[in-house]
Formats: C-alpha cells, structure tokens, sequence
C-alpha cells in the first residue's frame, strides 16, 4: 500500500514562496518512476482541483491560475514530488493534496494547509 506524505505548507504572506514537498513511502521505486503525480487543492465547499501534474517522462501541465507562478518537480530517487509556489496570492490558500496514479491505482496523501494573508 503507498503512503504519501505532504509537507511544507504553512502561512505565508502574499507575494511569497513555499515548496511542498510529497514523499511516496512503501512504493517500490517502478511504482514511483511510473507514475504521474499532481498536487490538488481544495477550498471548504469547493471540489478538489487540478493545480499542477508530472508525468513519468518528466512533461506537466497546470493549471492557468498558477502557471508562471507554481514549479512541479520530481525526484525519482527520492520517490518524491516537489511544488514549488512562488507569488503567492490570498486566493491560492486551500488544502493542497498530493495525488499518485499508476495505471488504476489512485492514491491521495493527507493534505497540507497553504494560508497566504494579503
């Protein structure tokens, strides 16, 4: 069974950065480097959406609220995924998710809070 494991969020004010970081434990390391993995947000009474994605061969995409804005990055030795936001902005606060799929396999971390105050 794969854990993912956020960190790094936190309160930050607008116009700053934060990185997460997402850690896949218990996955085996083809498990990982085939995977496609994405950060999600989510804000209280909103569905969870897209923010960021990487596949297997390395291509992303985002979504149109945070390109230019946010970095998705990975590091298949380390089976973790990395984002990195840098001008933040207050509507960028919610719960961001980190998400891991291979083939069916769908998996989710915990979630970790992102604050940005104006």
């Amino acid at each position: 069974q794969v854990q993912l494991v956020e960190s790094g969020g936190g309160l930050v004010q607008a116009g700053g950065s934060l990185r997460l970081s997402c850690a896949a434990s218990a996955a085996s390391g083809s498990t990982f480097r085939f995977a496609t993995m994405g950060w999600y947000r989510q804000t209280p009474g909103n569905q969870r959406e897209l923010v960021a994605e990487i596949a297997s061969g390395f291509s992303s995409n985002y979504a149109d609220s945070v390109k230019g804005r946010f970095t998705i990055s990975r590091d298949n030795a380390k089976n973790t995924v990395y984002l990195q936001m840098d001008n933040l902005k207050p509507e960028d606060t919610a719960v961001y998710y980190c998400k891991l799929r291979i083939l069916s396999r769908i998996y989710w971390g915990q979630g970790t809070q992102v604050t940005v105050s104006s």
